[in-house]
């Protein structure tokens, strides 16, 4: 008995030591941890905002780069250029152009004219200068009106590029507005508004486009304006694409658990819409956006091409690459003519889909570098 009461009271006494060690084995683990704890963040830790993370994953593309330096060069062009180079306005002909002489035969009954008989020699004074090749008097020539080629890309890029953000703004505040009202409520709400976008996506927008522009030019309407209220009807055809964007993704967003905090707490629907859900879908309209500006210039130049944009003599680089839908062989032979506004438009396209690349890119949640 004795035996077993000693075994029994060694055995506890090995289960103390094992626990002791165990537990002292834990605290030393465990004191670095408390130490980290303890010590201060900005030491240890580098935290980063999802705003600074966003910039740093965009600035480290080099499309993105590439992109932001041809922007900002042609809106430096565009609306600097003017300031600097002012040697020619935009709608300022060149009237230099060397004496024309051509031949005017008449009947033998009218007066003889000195040159012989049957033979008058007409003088045009003051001829236009077209079709002059790049000089120092004009840097990039001058087109069949005698315009400055030059002067007209730089007014040209300010038009073209306004345009672009008047329509990508009408459509996206529209799409933004009517989506989003469509993804809350859902219902008839969401059928009716869906349904309009369906008609108005089965529209055939170019054949529209030049019925309104042949209305626009027979009413008389002014030349400076003429695109403006092309581009704004283009955004009313426009905005349904936004609005299947922004719907779908309230349609996800309004069952998280914000969303249902929010409405516990008495929120108005206005301000759920607008301020809790429009700006956690923030990222894919700027994306969306920033693709669509370049999708606007090239509809702008389509509609200058066929004739429903601005009237000479005032310019946009749809504009002046419309000289050739002439079929002029000097025209067509003259490509300092068109071919500088052809390139401004692919580096403007080029641009934008660059940027909205490297946002796409920078907002993914799933990149992780």
């Amino acid at each position: 008995m004795q035996d077993k009461k000693n075994l029994e009271e060694q055995l506890k006494q090995e289960a103390a030591e094992k626990e002791a060690e165990t537990a002292q084995t834990v605290s030393a683990d465990s004191a670095p941890e408390d130490k980290f704890e303890d010590a201060p963040l900005d030491k240890n830790v580098k935290l980063m905002s999802p705003a600074r993370m966003v910039a740093r994953r965009f600035f480290r593309s080099k499309l993105s780069i590439a992109g932001i330096i041809m922007l900002a060069l042609l809106f430096v062009f565009s609306w600097f250029g003017p300031v600097v180079y002012h040697a020619w306005g935009e709608t300022e002909t060149d009237y230099s152009g060397k004496m024309e002489y051509s031949p005017y035969e008449f009947d033998a009954d009218e007066e003889d004219s000195e040159y012989g008989e049957g033979v008058m020699i007409i003088v045009k004074e003051n001829p236009i200068n077209s079709l002059a090749r790049p000089s120092i008097k004009h840097l990039l020539g001058t087109d069949d009106s005698g315009l400055d080629v030059f002067t007209r890309l730089m007014y040209g890029g300010r038009l073209s590029l306004l345009v672009s953000f008047i329509a990508v703004i009408l459509t996206t505040v529209l799409g933004v507005v009517l989506g989003g009202v469509a993804g809350y409520y859902g219902g008839w709400i969401d059928n009716a508004i869906m349904r309009f976008c369906d008609v108005l996506m089965c529209l055939p927008t170019l054949p529209l486009m030049l019925i309104l522009g042949a209305v626009l030019n027979e009413n008389g309407v002014p030349s400076q304006y003429y695109i403006y209220i092309l581009m704004v009807l283009l955004s009313l055809f426009s905005w349904p694409g936004m609005a299947r964007l922004v719907r779908g993704q309230i349609l996800f967003l309004r069952e998280q658990e914000y969303m249902v905090a929010a409405e516990a707490m008495g929120y108005s629907s206005a301000r759920r819409i607008f301020k809790h859900l429009i700006p956690n879908v923030l990222p894919q309209i700027i994306v969306s956006m920033t693709m669509s500006l370049g999708s606007m210039i090239l509809y702008e130049s389509a509609l200058s091409y066929l004739g429903l944009g601005v009237k000479p003599p005032f310019a946009s680089w749809g504009t002046m690459v419309s000289v050739i839908s002439k079929g002029d062989d000097a025209v067509m032979a003259s490509t300092w003519a068109w071919i500088p506004a052809g390139f401004c438009i692919i580096l403007a396209v080029l641009g934008f889909n660059f940027i909205g690349d490297g946002l796409r890119d920078a907002l993914d949640p799933k990149q992780r570098r």
